[in-house]
């Protein structure tokens, strides 16, 4: 008896793991529905985002899909900067790892779009900026 009471955190640390796992497999699933035909889409732990079309959209995966928070032309666009996380107006270093913002200007409004690594951010920005410089 006392045997079976061992084990049975393992089987709900088991039981937990699978589900967040069904649930991170289910998030995937409902980008890939959304980014279908896109030119270019990125899935963050923090915000997914698309470029379709000349128009750069964004928002968080939820139950039911992607919950688009913003969506600007790529046209429009007159900055792109990396930003720091949580330092206000510091634009991101070369060195810096970690949580960062995409800030977009368009039309005299300044929106912020969260990533999760400063990395994939950097990369993401490249290819944006190269799709960018093809539709203007």
């Amino acid at each position: 008896m006392g045997e079976g009471f061992l084990w049975l955190p393992l089987l709900v640390i088991f039981v937990v793991l699978a589900a967040l796992g069904w649930l991170e497999r289910r998030r995937q699933t409902l980008f890939r529905l959304w980014a279908q035909g896109a030119e270019l889409a990125k899935l963050d732990a923090a915000v997914a985002m698309r470029l379709q079309d000349g128009r750069l959209s964004w928002g968080p995966v939820g139950p039911k899909g992607v919950e688009l928070v913003g969506d600007i032309a790529v046209n429009h666009l007159e900055l792109c900067e990396l930003m720091a996380d949580r330092s206000g107006e510091v634009p991101l270093t070369d060195e810096a790892q970690g949580p960062c913002r995409l800030r977009l200007v368009a039309d005299g409004q300044s929106l912020d779009v969260p990533f999760s690594d400063a990395t994939r951010a950097r990369l993401w920005v490249d290819e944006l900026m190269a799709h960018a410089r093809c539709q203007l």
